[in-house]
């Protein structure tokens, strides 16, 4: 069953302070779980809670996500929060495992994946409704990016987030390339890497790993034409939404040229970058490298105490005039477990985390920017440099057009053809194979979905 969540982007003069987006649909979602069937029995506060909560991301995401549970705990006494947290990989990993044996964490963190779990995500309609989360702080175009397009709540989003490109000004300037426009394209992308490796013996740009789809192919096809007439599969996830496989072949090229000049790590390179910390940006040997924007403030901040100088690019255009392939949505969610015996528990929880300003002072919006308005705004007084840079961003990406709307994840076993992709690309860079080729078997793979 191919499950679907479109976003309907809200028009610029609307998102130019506080980007978002929101959903529009008249079909029903399939699978997850609605309150209608369920009975939630509420805790005795007087009694002992424990919650399992897990999530994945950087040291730093680990470390203040800590402290914010360990706050909660101080503030709720009988709730104790037994947490886990992984790389991406492993964290999928292992809540795979845990669908399979009916044991998900009672709080867990998504992002557009999330229907490949729904049937384990408990809707939080119901406590939204009775008042155990209380939403009166949280725009309801902000609400939109984590239902479903039956209005179902699935999760409550841990911040706004978009694409950019992070880049070593210092570099540029060593290497006399111009810096990134707002407009600069995939051609001055390339030519920037190879003139900056060519100069300073680095990496002109850092390895792509699970982000390439996400370059070549859904933005890439998008900024194509005009605004919204490509997408890579086709709003109603039914199809393709391009029908030239050849529309590929640019980019898989450029990559393949790159990483042939050793203007980009190889793959076996690549494998050493486990997390955003230990990109080859961060740690010095890279120029430039494609970031999810949120991340922006923690290597900033590491790179500004080595005294180097991070800046934020708008993602590359095919053509300077074209789509710029940006939109702001959601960068994960937190959601209550179908398994959890503590669901109204949980849901208090997601509710403190999104909402509380003292929670969120710790947090900082490392997720994103916060999706609640007296949080956002208390944030927004003490920004670091680096968050000014992010929240100043989001606000650029929420000026550009775009779709009325967009697809936001794809169909069921859209992961095998991202790991095919990817597998293409290194076979062009050996050169057994032509980037058109590749083009072809990315495009029969993906088309397969729907047979």
């Amino acid at each position: 069953m191919i499950k679907k969540l479109l976003a309907t982007f809200l028009t610029a003069s609307l998102i130019l302070g506080v980007c978002g987006c929101a959903n529009s649909s008249g079909q029903e979602q399939s699978g997850g779980n609605t309150s209608s069937t369920d009975t939630v029995v509420e805790a005795d506060p007087s009694e002992p809670v424990t919650l399992r909560m897990a999530w994945w991301g950087s040291q730093t995401r680990h470390d203040i996500t800590v402290a914010a549970i360990e706050l909660y705990e101080e503030q709720n006494p009988n709730v104790t929060i037994e947490y886990e947290f992984y790389d991406f990989d492993s964290y999928f990993t292992k809540l795979k495992t845990l669908v399979a044996s009916d044991q998900v964490w009672d709080i867990f963190q998504l992002g557009g994946n999330f229907p490949e779990y729904i049937d384990k995500i408990y809707y939080m309609n119901e406590f939204i409704d009775n008042g155990t989360i209380d939403v009166s702080d949280i725009p309801e175009s902000y609400l939109k990016i984590t239902q479903d397009t039956a209005g179902n709540q699935i999760g409550l989003s841990n911040g706004l987030n978009t694409y950019g490109i992070a880049y070593d000004v210092d570099m540029f300037k060593e290497a006399g390339v111009p810096l990134p426009t707002d407009n600069w394209t995939w051609d001055d992308y390339k030519n920037a890497a190879l003139k900056i490796s060519e100069a300073t013996g680095h990496y002109g740009s850092s390895g792509l790993a699970s982000s390439e789809f996400i370059a070549g192919c859904s933005t890439f096809i998008g900024q194509q034409g005009k605004v919204g007439e490509y997408s890579f599969f086709n709003l109603d996830l039914t199809g393709m939404g391009f029908d030239d496989a050849q529309m590929l072949t640019p980019y898989i090229q450029m990559r393949a040229d790159l990483i042939n000049a050793g203007a980009s790590p190889d793959a076996g390179a690549e494998m050493e970058i486990t997390n955003i910390e230990n990109d080859f940006l961060v740690t010095g040997e890279a120029a430039l490298t494609w970031v999810a924007v949120n991340q922006f403030p923690t290597i900033y901040d590491i790179c500004k105490e080595e005294g180097r100088n991070l800046a934020l690019a708008t993602i590359p255009r095919v053509s300077a005039n074209g789509p710029a392939g940006s939109v702001i949505q959601s960068s994960q969610m937190l959601c209550v477990s179908q398994d959890s015996a503590y669901k109204a528990e949980a849901a208090k929880f997601i509710a403190w985390f999104q909402t509380s300003v003292e929670c969120n002072q710790i947090l900082n919006g490392e997720r994103g920017i916060p999706v609640a308005d007296s949080v956002r705004a208390a944030l927004e007084e003490n920004l670091t440099e680096g968050q000014q840079i992010m929240y100043d961003y989001v606000t650029l990406v929420g000026t550009f057009e775009t779709p009325e709307k967009v697809n936001v994840l794809s169909p069921d076993g859209q992961d095998e053809v991202v790991d095919n992709y990817r597998n293409y690309i290194q076979q062009v860079v050996s050169g057994d194979i032509t980037a058109a080729e590749a083009a072809e078997k990315t495009y029969a793979d993906a088309e397969e979905l729907f047979k």
